[in-house]
Parts: C-alpha cells; sequence; structure tokens
C-alpha cells in the first residue's frame, strides 16, 4: 500500500535525482535535492501551526514554484489539499472554504484581499500568503521592483496571516505520518454543479496515483526518459489534468518542468527552445494560439516529441497544421474531476483520430450505454460514457442528490455518468461524439454542436466557434453559431461561412443563422461554456414569446 501514497514517487525521484533540476521558475532552477528540502520545512511548518492529518489546506495559488511546495508539504503531513482557482472572488471562496471545512488558505498578496474577506464568517484559522517572486534569486526581485514587473497585493492581516518565506525556515524533519492510500484523501477539487454550487470532489491516494502510474508506467512507458526529460506546465496545476500530468511525466520520475505562472504565448515559446522541452499539455485554444502567434516561426520547437491535448474537441485544422509547424502530432487525454485521467492515444498506434480520445487506463473500467435504459449499446453505436475504477471515492462531497445523479451502481460496481456520448470501436478506441447536453435536434436529427464548431474552425478567418441549438417548434431547435473571426480578417459575411458548412456538411447539420462576436465565454481552465450561450439563447426565446403575447 506505501507505494500507492502521492508523495512516495516524489521522495524516491529526489534520492535517485538530488541534484537534477526538478522545477524551473521565471528563469530560476530547483534542483530535487532543494525542493525536497523546501517541502520537508514548510510541512514542518504546517505542523507546528497546528495542521494534522486529514486537516484541509485551500491552495489559492497560480502555477508557481510556492504552489508545488505547499502541494507537496500538505501530502507529506497527510493534510487534505484543497485546489482551487486564484482568480475566484470572496463569494465563491467563502462558499468552497466552508464547503470544504479548510482551516488554513495559502495564496498570493495579490488576491488576499478576496481572503480577508472571508475571514469572519468562514472561521479560518491561518491564511499564508506570498508574493510571485519570493522565491526567485534577489538580482530578478530587484529588477523586477525598479521596472514594476512584479505584480504586488496589500497584505494587512492580524496575527492569523502569516508570510510563506517564514515557514520555510521550519526545521527539515516534518513528523511521520502513517497514510492509508485508501481511507485517506489527498485533495478535494471542485466542479461545476446543476444546483448553481460547485461541487466538492474527493480523492483519494489510491485513486490518485492509480492513473498516475498507468501513464508514467504504461502509456508513456519507452518514450518517457526518466531523469533526463522535460515538461512545461502550462495549464493551471489546480486542474485534475494539468495535476495529473505534471506529477506523472516530472516529479514522479525525476524530470525536469518548467513552471509557467500565466499562459503568455511568447514566452511558452521561448521557454520550450531554452529548454528543449520534449513533452506538453495544452487545450485547443492554447494550440491555436500558439499557430497564430506571428512571431512563432522565430522559435526553434524542434524539441517536442509528445504534445497531448484535453479539455475540448481538437478541430482537425489545428492538429494539421501543428504537424506541419512541429513536426509530430497532438495526442488525445480525457478525464474528468469526478473520475481522473480515463482516456489517452497511445504514442505506438501512429496518427491519432481527432475524435478519437483514445483507450481507457488500465485502472479504469468503462461502459457505453443507452442514456435512459443504461443497457450497453452495441459496439460502433452512440451511448454515454460511464467509468469506474477500483477504490477511488464515488460522492460529491455533502451533495447527496448530485451524487444520486451522477453515480449509479450497476451490477454491484458504482459508475460515475460523465454526461459525454461517445462510441467504441472492435478495437478498443473510444470516439467522443458530443456531451449529451450539447447533442441537438433539428427535424429529427441529431446534430452534434463539437462536429459543426469542428467544421467553422477549419475556415481560415475564423478563430473560435460555438454552436447551440435555438428552441423552435416547428424543427425542435435551429442551429445557431457564434463565430470569432481573425482581427484582419475582411469581407467575410455569415453567408460565407454558411455556403462554407454546406460544402463539408449534411443539409440538416448547416447553421440557420451565424452571429459574430469578438469573444467566447470560457470557464477559468479555458472551456468552452456553451451551456452559458445556450441559455442566453433560450432567455431571448422566452422573451420574445412574452412580448408577443
Amino acid at each position: 500500500m506505501k507505494s500507492e501514497y502521492t508523495f512516495t514517487r516524489f521522495e524516491q525521484a529526489c534520492e535517485k535525482y538530488p541534484d537534477k533540476t526538478a522545477i524551473v521558475f521565471l528563469g530560476d532552477k530547483f534542483s530535487y535535492r532543494n525542493l525536497k528540502d523546501k517541502c520537508y520545512r514548510f510541512a514542518t511548518g504546517l505542523s507546528e501551526l497546528g495542521v494534522k492529518k486529514g486537516d484541509r489546506v485551500l491552495l489559492y495559488l497560480s502555477n508557481s514554484i510556492q504552489m508545488i511546495i505547499a502541494y507537496l508539504a500538505a501530502q507529506k503531513i497527510g493534510a487534505v489539499v484543497v485546489l482551487v482557482s486564484p482568480i475566484y472572488t470572496s463569494y465563491e471562496l467563502e462558499y468552497m472554504i466552508k464547503d470544504s471545512q479548510a482551516k488554513v488558505v495559502i495564496c498570493h498578496d495579490t488576491n488576499y484581499g478576496y481572503v480577508r474577506e472571508t475571514l469572519v464568517n468562514t472561521g479560518l484559522k491561518h491564511v499564508i500568503y506570498t508574493n510571485l517572486l519570493d522565491l526567485v534569486c534577489f538580482p530578478k526581485r530587484i529588477i523586477a521592483g525598479l521596472f514594476d514587473k512584479a505584480p504586488h497585493g496589500k497584505v494587512k492581516g492580524g496575527a492569523e496571516t502569516i508570510p510563506f518565506t517564514k515557514l520555510l525556515k521550519s526545521g527539515p524533519n516534518p513528523p511521520e505520518v502513517e497514510i492509508d492510500p485508501i481511507k485517506d484523501l489527498s485533495y478535494i477539487l471542485y466542479t461545476g454543479g446543476t444546483t448553481g454550487f460547485p461541487k466538492g470532489v474527493a480523492g483519494n491516494h489510491w485513486g490518485h496515483t492509480s492513473y498516475v502510474n498507468d501513464i508514467t508506467d504504461v502509456v508513456f512507458a519507452g518514450h518517457l526518459k526518466f531523469g533526463g526529460d522535460s515538461y512545461i506546465a502550462i495549464n493551471p496545476l489546480f486542474h485534475i489534468m494539468a495535476l495529473g500530468l505534471f506529477m506523472a511525466v516530472g516529479l514522479n520520475c525525476g524530470n525536469t518542468t518548467v513552471v509557467m505562472p500565466v499562459p503568455q504565448v511568447d514566452a511558452i515559446l521561448a521557454a520550450i527552445e531554452r529548454y528543449e522541452v520534449r513533452w506538453m499539455l495544452g487545450v485547443p485554444a492554447l494550440y491555436r494560439m500558439i499557430l497564430e502567434n506571428d512571431r512563432q516561426d522565430t522559435y526553434n520547437l524542434s524539441s517536442l516529441r509528445y504534445c497531448y491535448c484535453g479539455g475540448d474537441v481538437l478541430p482537425r485544422e489545428v492538429l494539421q497544421r501543428w504537424k506541419e509547424r512541429v513536426g509530430s502530432p497532438i495526442y488525445q487525454v480525457y478525464g474528468s474531476t469526478e473520475a481522473g485521467h480515463i482516456t489517452y492515444s497511445r504514442i505506438d498506434e501512429g496518427e491519432p483520430n481527432p475524435m478519437s480520445i483514445g483507450r481507457p487506463l488500465p485502472s479504469r473500467r468503462v461502459k457505453v450505454v443507452d442514456m435512459e435504459s443504461l443497457e450497453v449499446v452495441p459496439m460502433g453505436e452512440t451511448g454515454e460514457l460511464l467509468v469506474t475504477s477500483d477504490h477511488s471515492i464515488k460522492e460529491y462531497l455533502n451533495k447527496p442528490e448530485e451524487t444520486k445523479r451522477s453515480f449509479i451502481n450497476i451490477d454491484g460496481e458504482i459508475y460515475y455518468r460523465t454526461s459525454d456520448f461517445v462510441t467504441q470501436t472492435p478495437d478498443g478506441q473510444i470516439i467522443y461524439v458530443e456531451r449529451s447536453a450539447d447533442i441537438l435536434k433539428h427535424k429529427g436529427y441529431r446534430v452534434s454542436a463539437s462536429e459543426v464548431e469542428a467544421v467553422l474552425q477549419d475556415h481560415p478567418v475564423v478563430v473560435g466557434a460555438c454552436v447551440v441549438g435555438v428552441p423552435d417548434p416547428k424543427v425542435g431547435e435551429r442551429i445557431k453559431a457564434i463565430v470569432v473571426l481573425k482581427t484582419d480578417a475582411k469581407g467575410v459575411g455569415a453567408a460565407d461561412l454558411i455556403s462554407f458548412c454546406k460544402e463539408k456538411l449534411a443539409a440538416y447539420k448547416v447553421p440557420s443563422y451565424i452571429e459574430f462576436r469578438d469573444m467566447l465565454p470560457k470557464s477559468k481552465v479555458g472551456k468552452l461554456l456553451r451551456r452559458e450561450i445556450r441559455d442566453e439563447e433560450r432567455r431571448k426565446v422566452q422573451k420574445e414569446k412574452k412580448t408577443s403575447v
């Protein structure tokens, strides 16, 4: 069981590769020996504040060396890490502090003000704050200050407010804690809820390490260089996808991870070139941003070999252009906060199908079922994807009704309902079709919004598209597309895009309307918020009905 403890493989990497660079942050390098020492000292500091096994420590931090130290230190002493977005407001933060019962928050000085607003109503015991540059070398801090390049926030706290650096002065011998990888929690993450409040998803150590070990030891076997590889962490580490890849490719294997605090394209490309990065994870929007960058041709990206994409459907046009630019394909990864990482494209199988989300990991079992009857559908037919795994936690925190909707018992096993429509091929590939809520029904046909979006995004002047169904009593739903064009696009109108779609789609899939906007709503982890636009369109229809009465 010890091998399934989240912290174990990191400690093993520290013993084997003490002088290798573990983290590169803002140009500063932190060796495995250095990182372990800081983690141990911070763990001791947390313990001296009264943080014990099972206590919740909320990380309200962006990608940074501080976030990594805090995450690992909490794991070391058996505390439960609550990972949240650093841009949440005090309203959102207060709810999550109360729901998770967190007693400690670790934040930046720039978002400390939001934490302070929650103190009266949450009963927080400690607030640990840090400036983004606290742990980089002194000359960089001085230069950043002189040129006003370092973001700073005002911290006016009482005795409960403690500098991050103070805990790093603690002793290097944190208390030994016995961890049960199945019974003891490792983290709590939050995901969107149907009731308007986020749902807390708790993960135990076994559930987390099971898929991380699958990635390291199975999916990437023969391709990952232990102690000699490099990964760039761009996606926010408070998200399950980014956190899992970071541990699987980076810290668990003695490899170097370049940590990017913000997804600034030129900085990303410069880091890939400078540190000869071989592995990366992104969402489709990130890959498109890189390809659309005016200066991307000036950077040497030849080191990149293994690029993975998750979070949304990857347009074929982006996949093709990336292959032409970099020389290697984009592979797919699929997962959820509730079930962790679920499927991966296999590197040895050659060029990936952009609609395939790969094969299930060894520790995950899936079914493709009819959404109503929950009976397994015949091979090749579309159904809802269900997933389960041994020992992972199959319920939401404090939300029995949400749990009942999303976790179901089939033949004695509890499966999570992903709400995603897929098909499965005889060789085990999972082909993504659509989120169940986003299948449009037009004239009796089922239309995949993602399919129409992918076609629109193949147009050379389109940078983003969102397709929704507008209720219509005659046809069920009219298909409407919200489109964002390149800033220098000229002479392209709705009629041109509709004609373009007619060339590539069956008549019943072609949008009836196209609206142009400057941007599309995205979640805090970069996912397209199609539901937000769909709800907006339905409100318009209801308003029109009331007006006409």
